[in-house]
């Protein structure tokens, strides 16, 4: 499998002119979905609908319109395979109802990634990159981590990645995907186990979901969180 590169994206396709300085926005987010084998097609795309339908919800649309540049920069990672993690959506602009369309359809239209097991810590990895690499510049940056299991075969540990991100500046926030008493090898619930392994940073929390049916919910919930 052939990753994507992770340079700077020319001016031209971050729709600047040539030469000009990155666009600001309130919110870097990089969306950081499981897609290892535990998912299989339906609840893959259960998972693609409810992202586009919470990125497209009015109540993010009006947390993102309340911030003084009224515009994020978003893009969507797939994660699993040791040192596998792929960008599925580049850097996109959101700040309306017709980018909020344009995002929805870029997510529902990208193609599943080949991946496998559970690194988390390689998705961490990845996703600092692509931050540092965004050409779109905000103050604040944000890494939204989404699973249905804890870090299993990373080249580097969840624990190492999101030490090093959140040094950089970047907090790690999390979606635990997994239905009422359900536990990691830890023993404890998955949410557990994503605060003391994936999340950092000021105010950084887990958001809980059951399934992938209840996905919308939750990551509109913490969308709004995480912009307002």
């Amino acid at each position: 499998m052939q990753r994507r590169r992770l340079l700077a994206m020319p001016a031209a396709l971050a729709g600047l002119p040539a030469g000009a300085q990155p666009a600001a926005v309130d919110l870097l987010l990089v969306l950081a979905v499981d897609a290892s084998g535990s998912i299989d097609a339906d609840e893959f795309r259960l998972q693609r609908v409810g992202y586009a339908e919470a990125l497209s919800h009015p109540a993010v649309l009006s947390a993102i319109a309340g911030k003084p540049q009224g515009a994020i920069a978003v893009t969507m990672v797939e994660w699993g395979a040791p040192g596998g993690a792929e960008t599925v959506v580049e850097w996109m602009r959101l700040a309306d109802a017709a980018s909020a369309r344009a995002l929805a359809a870029a997510v529902l239209a990208a193609p599943r990634s080949r991946q496998s097991w559970n690194a988390i810590g390689d998705a961490i990895d990845h996703s600092a990159a692509l931050l540092r690499a965004a050409p779109f510049r905000a103050a604040e940056r944000v890494i939204d981590l989404s699973g249905d299991g804890p870090d299993l075969r990373s080249r580097r540990p969840a624990t190492a990645a999101r030490d090093d991100a959140v040094a950089a500046g970047i907090s790690i926030n999390a979606l635990a995907v997994a239905a009422a008493g359900q536990v990691t090898r830890y023993g404890e619930a998955l949410a557990e186990t994503y605060r003391r392994e994936v999340i950092g940073g000021p105010g950084a929390f887990v958001v809980s979901a059951e399934d992938r049916r209840d996905i919308a919910r939750a990551l509109r919930a913490k969308l709004v969180r995480e912009i307002a």
